[in-house]
């Protein structure tokens, strides 16, 4: 249930599978960030591949017919064209050909008739048509997927195709559920069936005893968790700062070194990051501190070169001794500036005001609390709505709420208007979860999940960690086989009673970090029970805010750029993804 190993054996394979000899390694705009989470370039170029080409940007290239040619592309219907437009006069000596998911007949033919000069030696499919960012967790990269509360149609296919691409990549054939409250679950967790059904014949796993799950939830069922700030290491940083495909940009941050305007955050490729990537904030100021003694202590050892020996040692030690420079320098920049946002920002306060809102009881108290946030200018508008917007969610049907005072509040320290009006659209956004469930929502199991959605963990020491996610909850209880077939039902005729030791869980709307960390604590805790977790996003804050912004105010049935059709099998959303 390793979706980066699952990944990082595709690529290795079809590198393999071309035979020795120099190669160029040609990939679409997505396909280039797949690879990339799970490979540094360092390692490919270690398997003889010396040049890299993105296929709408080939062009009319020098030809090389020296060079082997391995293609990883998504089977979209302009990556063929652009293929087929190759072929036609080949730059390279023989090609092998892999797609990231189902191709059509339809598709091989166009290649078939193109290859005049039979230069394709093969064409397969290698389902690695998503995006790794760890062993468990994984991402389409989508943004703004749902308008006006539907699916965008080229989003649900691209959808479609990731989820069906981690099941044969994970060699899993499972039962499928939904939260049922949410048609937008309900439609996808059938168009995968249908997909499933269709393509019978690459389903051919056993399943044994335990039953591997597909379990597709809606964000819906809790929007608190993306608006929070965060206080473990990996978290901290995409909340802050900002992670993409693994990588992070400082560019603009004070005191970062000029040759490091983006660094590289992943656990395959970083040991510190590995180790320290779920540690508090707190913890992490002490690890870097042994980190850089450990550094000092190799540094002078190689201060002192006065003999051969000494010399053969320096120069066999010194690919790691500039590595580990390296990873000194990352990090000390990174926790820096993490400590400057949080000292500038005044996040300490922002944050435990946050976790009261989301986890305790005490309406009054934490009205007082957020009028005196938003009457200093010590914090940040963005942190301001913010505690307007998890006060909204969690009060918006007591009696005694005063949303619009906060509002105007709001106005009155000159918060942006996109800001003011996301007030309304975070209460529509988290109700449509709950009025499309109401009568669900009597049931006990669902009743007691949902109250999770603002209540901590018992015991807390961290009162900047008493959150916990609805996510946990609910693995809990599918562990324990206690969630109803009313709240989470099957589809089709299969239900089982069996025990789920494999499970993928997808979250429409986008998953977090905090909720990532939930499913690797759980797993640790929890031996034989293993969890892959996917969503269209992976969300901090901001990105939740503007998605919020899409599927509240887009009007689906209005908007004649989304109409309501099919999407060509492979597109992509938007049909351009960056």
């Amino acid at each position: 249930m390793n979706v980066l190993l699952a990944v990082r054996m595709y690529v290795s394979k079809m590198i393999q599978d071309s035979g020795p000899g120099m190669k160029v390694l040609i990939m679409d705009r997505e396909t280039i960030g797949m690879v990339s989470v799970a490979y540094a370039q360092s390692e490919i170029l270690q398997k003889e591949v010396y040049l890299f080409e993105q296929i709408d940007k080939c062009g009319h290239g020098p030809v090389m017919k020296h060079l082997k040619c391995v293609v990883f592309l998504r089977p979209s219907q302009e990556n063929i064209q652009l293929l087929a437009s190759e072929l036609k006069s080949p730059r390279y000596g023989v090609y092998y050909i892999y797609f990231s998911g189902i191709i059509s007949k339809a598709f091989i033919k166009v290649l078939a008739e193109s290859d005049e000069q039979e230069v394709v030696r093969e064409i397969q499919e290698f389902y690695a048509d998503y995006f790794a960012i760890g062993p468990h967790l994984f991402s389409l990269n989508l943004e703004k997927p749902i308008h006006g509360m539907e699916w965008v149609p080229s989003c649900l296919q691209r959808s479609v195709q990731g989820v069906v691409s981690v099941l044969l990549s994970l060699k899993k054939n499972p039962i499928i559920r939904y939260q049922s409250f949410s048609p937008l679950a309900r439609r996808l967790a059938e168009s995968i069936r249908d997909t499933i059904l269709k393509e019978s014949s690459l389903f051919h796993f056993q399943r044994g005893e335990g039953v591997p799950l597909l379990l597709i939830l809606d964000r819906r069922c809790d929007p608190i968790t993306p608006l929070l700030n965060q206080w473990t290491y990996q978290a901290m940083v995409h909340e802050l700062l900002t992670i993409k495909n693994n990588r992070v940009s400082l560019i603009g941050v004070p005191g970062a070194p000029k040759d490091m305007s983006e660094v590289l955050l992943s656990a395959e490729q970083d040991e510190f990051y590995a180790n320290n990537m779920y540690l508090n904030f707190g913890d992490i100021g002490q690890t870097i501190k042994s980190l850089m003694e450990e550094f000092q202590a190799k540094a002078k050892s190689h201060q002192k070169v006065e003999s051969i020996a000494d010399m053969k040692a320096f120069v066999e030690n010194y690919p790691h001794f500039k590595k580990m420079s390296g990873t000194v320098t990352k990090h000390v920049t990174l926790v820096g500036e993490l400590s400057r946002l949080v000292t500038q920002h005044n996040l300490l306060e922002v944050s435990e005001a946050e976790q009261e809102l989301a986890c305790q009881e005490e309406h009054s108290q934490s009205l007082t609390k957020i009028r005196r946030f938003l009457g200093t200018d010590q914090i940040r508008d963005l942190d301001a709505a913010r505690l307007v917007f998890l006060y909204a969610i969690r009060y918006n049907k007591h009696p005694n709420k005063d949303i619009v005072g906060l509002i105007e509040l709001l106005r009155r320290r000159g918060t942006p208007v996109k800001l003011i009006d996301t007030v309304d659209d975070m209460v529509r956004y988290a109700n449509s979860g709950e009025i499309a469930g109401s009568s669900i929502f009597t049931t006990k199991d669902v009743t007691k999940i949902t109250e999770k959605i603002f209540k901590g963990l018992k015991g807390v020491e961290n009162v900047f960690t008493q959150h916990s996610p609805v996510l946990k909850d609910i693995i809990d209880n599918m562990v324990k086989g206690r969630l109803s077939e009313e709240a989470f039902p099957f589809v089709g005729s299969e239900s089982t009673s069996g025990r789920n030791q494999d499970v993928v869980i997808f979250m429409v709307g986008g998953v977090t970090h905090e909720e990532s960390f939930a499913v690797h604590q759980f797993c640790r805790a929890n031996a034989g029970i293993r969890i892959a977790l996917g969503g269209t996003h992976i969300h901090n804050s901001q990105s939740f805010m503007s998605e919020v912004d899409a599927a509240v105010k887009y009007s689906h049935a209005g908007n004649a750029k989304y109409p309501h059709n099919p999407a060509p099998s492979g597109t992509g959303c938007h049909s351009k993804l960056t």
